[in-house]
Order: C-alpha cells, then structure tokens, then sequence
C-alpha cells in the first residue's frame, strides 16, 4: 500500500490526489472496461441503423443473421465489460475508504490532545460517511471518462451522416456542462455545511446520552433537549437546502439533456425529410438521441460528486492535518513496574509528588474531585507531559521519552466512566480476543451474577455504551476489562462509586488478591479500596499532606475521617 509522506500538509485536494494515485491501475482497467461498455451501448443504435440500410438492399436470411450475430455480440460486450469494470472500480473503492477509515480513527485515537475543533460525534462521521464520499473519487473518475467516449462516439458517428448533427452533440453537451458545474459548485459548498451541522448533532447526543443520569439529578435533561432541539432543526434545515440545490440541479439536467436528444432527433428528422440521409442513418440518429441521455446523465452527474468528494477531504483533511500538541517519544520503559509523579504541577495540582514502588497497592485519597480528574489525565498521557510542569516517570523514564506503545503496554489508566461498547460482554472484557484471565477479572469485579444472569454468559449482547446494562453493571464490566488486561501498572478511578457497600467490599478484597505483585493506584474515596491498599496517600489542595494506612490516619486525622467515613 503507498503511504503519504507524513511531512507533507493534509489538504482536500492532497488526499484526492493520493486516493488517485494509489489506485491507477484498477482506475485503468476499470476506464477501459466502462468505457467498452459505453461504446458498446453506443454501437447497438448504430448497428441497428446499419442492419436497416442493409435489409432494404438485402433482404436474404444471410444478411438476417449476421445482423443477429452483430448484435448478439454487441449485447455480450455490453454485459461483461460492465460487470468487471463496476467490480474492479468498487473493489478498488471500498479498498481506499477503508484504508482512510483508518487513517481518521487512527488519528482521533492519539492519546495526545490535538488542536483541532471537532467533537468525537464529527470525527466519528469523517471517518464514515466522508471517507466513504471522499473514495467514490475512484469511480467518478472512469465513469466521466467512460461517458466521454460514449458522447464522442455518438457524435462522430452522428457527424459521419452529417456534421450538422455532431456538431449539435458535441455543442450541447459542452452547454449542458457549463450549466451544471455553476449548481455542483453550490453542492460542494451546502453538502459541507450539512455534514458539518450532522456532524455536531450526532456529538450533541451522544454527549446527551453520556450525561443522561447527572442531567435527571438535577433537572438539567430539559435544557439539554432544547440544546440539541437547536442543533438538529440547524441540521435539518441544512439538509433540506441540499435536497433543494440537488433538486435543481438533477432537474435541470434532466431538462437539458432532454432537449439535446430532441433537438438531435427533431433535426435528424428533417434532413431525412430533406433528403440528405437515408432511414437507416435516420434510425441510428433517433436511437443515439435516446440513448445519449442515459450517458449524459451520467456525465452532467459527476461534476456534482466531484465537488462532495472534495468537500468530504477537506473535512478529513481537518482531523488529518491537525499538528500534534507534542510528539511522542520513541523509547521503552524499564521493567518493573514503579511509578513517580515528581513536582507536578497541573490544573489542581501543585506540585505534586509521590512514588509508588513495584509491586506496591497504593490507595490516593482526593478530596477534591477536579484534582483527582486531573492526576488521572496526567497518567493516563490524556496531558501531554510538556503541558504541565514537572515529571511523571515509569520504570525510572520520564513519559515524554517513551513511545505510546511501551506506555499502553506497561500502564493503564481505567477512567470511572470507561466506555461501554456494542458487542458481548466477552468483547467488552477482552476486546483483542487474546486475554487469560477473563475468569479470574470477572469473579474479582463480581460481575458474575450478570454473567450468571443469562442463558448466553459471557456472550450476552451488549448494546452501544451498555444501555441494556444498569449504572454499576457498567462499572463492574469496565473494572473487569482492567482487571483482565493485567498490565505491570494499574490505575484506576473511583471503580466502585455505583455499586453497593456490601459489594464494593467484595470488590476490593477481590482487586487487593489478584493484582498481589503487581503495581496498583486507586483514586478513591472508598473505605473499602482505601482499607485495601498497603498505603493511602491523601491528596489535599493539589498536594500530598499526608500518607500511612486506612486505619491510622482514621485514628489520627479528623479532615480524613470526616472525608471518607460513611
């Protein structure tokens, strides 16, 4: 597969030319296919032409049935050289929209923050839709070409019984085209609009559907509706703009070309009448005129795709051309397993500084939600480590210096609002299919009695971000994806905040067995997890103030038994 160059800028018209080059040869065979096809559709009229002039002079079954012959071979032409040709174009098309789907997914997957104004919800449609429209380049492109020849021969075929008529072909067809490229302009332009507008739309919901609960808390779903009412009229609004401008530009092509094959037909009529062509060059006259329409459709068609398929790259190029806040580094962090946040300072952080030894169950007490969000983005390489001050080290390397692979391979980070995705609750638990310890993360999160719960197990349907599932089922099968990935350093964020006493004490003894040896930070507010941990360090003001087990700081401190104590 040819690869741009990743120092080249990402522009609309930078990712056509790729799609284009990279797919020549099957845009070659498929044009000569296509374009075989249109020659063949357009010798049937003018076979047919050619076999009455000849049945008025020869009126023998020879002559009968080589004609048949003819068109027998014309009918096989046609039909074979359409299937290939649309087999190799589609082929080819679905190809290159897949490798750009990745390519957009692979970029709105960085771990770093990128400078780019778009919403998951739009880049999610860039990397469908738009990526779709953007490979239909792939065939626009062999069907104009196939077109071209379907229009030249008929006008020179036309222009061969007299010029008059293939002058009027090869005129009309220029104005049809110089029309319509004014309406595929406006095209271009309102399909980049709707897809914008949709695009926010479909991040507005799934930003609803994320916070649906916490709006029903506290009677903010309401606002929330209004807000996305507005977004979706704006959308459909614009969508209904495009279904107009498309309208009218499929109306006045219809139009246009209708004239042509009248004009064509009426003039051919009245040099028959006249005497200057015989009825076979009549017949043939009259059968181009009909068939021309179809591939003067198609070809006041394209110019119409074209613009969408430019549009739809430049919203990739949005996502593709965004620089990076920084660049990963390229080494690998020592095994091991220790962590060490040293001078942090970010967001609520103020310096922050702790280590965590290899092997060690360490428990962070933060009574400051925005703080612990904050630790949590830092580790989790969501901050780019030159956006804040100081230095996260794993394995005794500083992050900036790792690569992402060696980072996700060593550490992970899981959030208190892990996503949930359509699949089973096998896939969501070991979404790679290469796991060994599904068993053991799922009794250790106790999502056994879901598993229990029904006939098919562990390859229960689950619905898109777990809406079959409850809030702390959810919770449960997003800790036992952690717990499953057993990676050298686990962090995890408040895992427990949407299940029951009883079993967020289950929980954390379950976490405190399995993950024995190996390294474990919980940002908690859990007297269980923090009962738990071999140490807790409690995180105040942006700072570490004080650090000793559960117990002792229960005993000793009163702002720690106040915070945590249920």
């Amino acid at each position: 597969m040819t690869t741009t160059d990743p120092q080249r800028p990402f522009t609309g018209s930078h990712i056509l030319r790729t799609a284009l080059r990279r797919n020549t040869g099957a845009m070659a065979g498929g044009t000569v296919l296509m374009g075989l096809y249109q020659a063949g559709e357009t010798a049937f009229p003018i076979a047919l032409g050619l076999i009455v002039e000849h049945a008025l002079r020869d009126r023998g079954p020879a002559a009968l049935g080589w004609s048949v012959l003819a068109l027998a071979v014309i009918i096989t032409t046609v039909s074979l050289s359409w299937r290939f040709g649309m087999r190799v174009l589609q082929k080819a098309n679905t190809t290159e929209a897949h490798r750009w789907r990745v390519k957009v997914a692979a970029r709105g997957l960085q771990p770093v923050a990128r400078d780019v104004d778009l919403k998951s919800g739009e880049v999610l449609t860039i990397a469908t839709e738009d990526a779709d429209q953007t490979a239909d380049i792939i065939e626009v492109v062999p069907l104009l070409i196939s077109c071209l020849v379907a229009v030249v021969v008929a006008a020179v075929a036309l222009g061969l019984a007299d010029l008059r008529l293939g002058l009027l072909v090869i005129v009309g067809t220029a104005a049809i085209l110089s029309v319509l490229s004014v309406l595929s302009r406006r095209i271009g332009s309102s399909t980049k609009e709707q897809q914008a507008r949709v695009a926010r739309a479909g991040a507005k919901v799934a930003d609803l559907i994320i916070g649906l609960r916490p709006l029903h808390g506290f009677g903010g779903n309401h606002e929330a509706f209004r807000a996305y009412r507005k977004v979706s009229t704006e959308a459909r609004l614009q969508a209904i703009t495009v279904a107009k401008v498309n309208g009218a530009y499929a109306g006045t092509a219809q139009a246009l070309n209708a004239v042509l094959a009248g004009a064509v037909t009426l003039l051919a009529g009245w040099l028959a009448f006249d005497g200057r062509i015989g009825i076979g060059e009549l017949v043939m006259a009259v059968g181009l005129a009909q068939f021309i329409m179809e591939p003067l459709k198609l070809f006041s068609e394209m110019p119409k795709y074209v613009m969408i398929a430019r549009a739809s790259a430049e919203r990739m190029a949005l996502v593709l051309a965004a620089p990076p806040v920084t660049t990963p580094g390229t080494e690998l962090p020592s095994p091991g397993g220790d962590i060490e946040v040293d001078g942090v300072q970010y967001g609520a952080l103020r310096r922050l500084k702790f280590r965590v030894a290899a092997g060690e169950f360490v428990a962070i007490a933060s009574y400051r939600p925005r703080a612990a969000a904050d630790l949590a983005s830092v580790l989790a390489v969501n901050v780019p480590p030159d956006a804040y001050e100081g230095a996260v080290r794993l394995g005794g390397r500083e992050l900036g210096e790792l690569s992402v692979e060696g980072v996700r391979a060593q550490l992970l980070v899981n959030p208190y609002d892990g996503e949930i995705f359509a699949g089973t609750l096998r896939t969501n638990i070991d979404p790679s299919g290469t796991g060994k310890r599904i068993a053991e993360a799922v009794e250790a999160s106790m999502l056994t009695d879901v598993v229990a719960l029904h006939r098919e197990g562990l390859d229960h349907g689950v619905r898109d971000r777990g809406a079959n599932l409850s809030g702390g089922q959810r919770q449960r099968l997003s800790l036992a994806r952690a717990l499953a990935a057993d990676t050298d350093v686990l962090v995890l964020q408040d895992p427990t905040t949407a299940v029951d006493a009883v079993t967020e004490q289950l929980i954390a003894r379950n976490i405190a067995r399995l993950r024995r040896g190996r390294t474990t930070v919980v940002i908690t507010s859990s007297p269980a997890l923090l009962d738990a941990a071999d140490r807790v360090l409690v995180l105040d003001d942006g700072v570490i103030t004080a650090e000793d087990t559960h117990r002792n700081l229960l005993a000793a401190d009163e702002d720690y038994r106040r915070a945590v104590a249920r």
